[in-house]
Formats: C-alpha cells, structure tokens, sequence
C-alpha cells in the first residue's frame, strides 16, 4: 500500500488539541490525524450502510409507525409499558432513482 500526503488547513485550537494528545500519548502529529481520519471514514461508511439499509426497509414497506413508537417511547419506565412496536403494512414507495455521487 502506498502512504499520500493529505495537507488539510485546521484551525489554531484543534492543531494545539492535537499537539497535545500526540504528546500525552507519545506519538507524532501524524499518526494521531491518521488514527482520527481511519476512525471518521469508518463511521461515515457505516452510517451510509444504515441509511441504505433503512431506504431498502421502506421499499420493502418494512416501517413502524412514528405514533406507535412515540407512544411505546413514553410508556418506558412506567408501571405498564407498551409492547415493542412492529412493522406494519404499508403501501410500498415508488423507486427511486439511483443517486448520483
């Protein structure tokens, strides 16, 4: 694997916030970004592995109402909470075109 060099402007109070973690930990500037930027990416690719996930549920009609999760949500903690809400039949949504990146 062949290592780039990314130049990205941050601003003063984070650069010291780094400095200061690379230093606490013992290890350079950069591996601390690298760490980070690994960890975000990472994230970002699962949070879009959820959205899709979810999109496909709604075109597979796979949804729970949103008053049935409200309600389920206030009834926690008291002396008679609702049941887990399910999925409900609904009318399937037309597709989509496929987004553009």
């Amino acid at each position: 694997m062949t290592d780039k060099v990314i130049t990205a402007h941050v601003p003063g109070p984070l650069a010291k916030k780094v400095d200061e973690l690379a230093n606490s930990l013992e290890r350079s500037r950069g591996w601390i970004v690298k760490e980070a930027l690994t960890s975000w990416v990472a994230q970002e690719e699962e949070r879009r592995r959820w959205t899709l996930d979810a999109l496909a549920d709604v075109d597979a009609a796979r949804v729970i109402d949103y008053e049935a999760v409200r309600a389920w949500a206030a009834s926690l903690g008291s002396e008679t909470p609702l049941a887990v809400p399910v999925a409900t039949p609904v009318q399937p949504r037309a597709k989509r075109a496929p987004r553009k990146r």
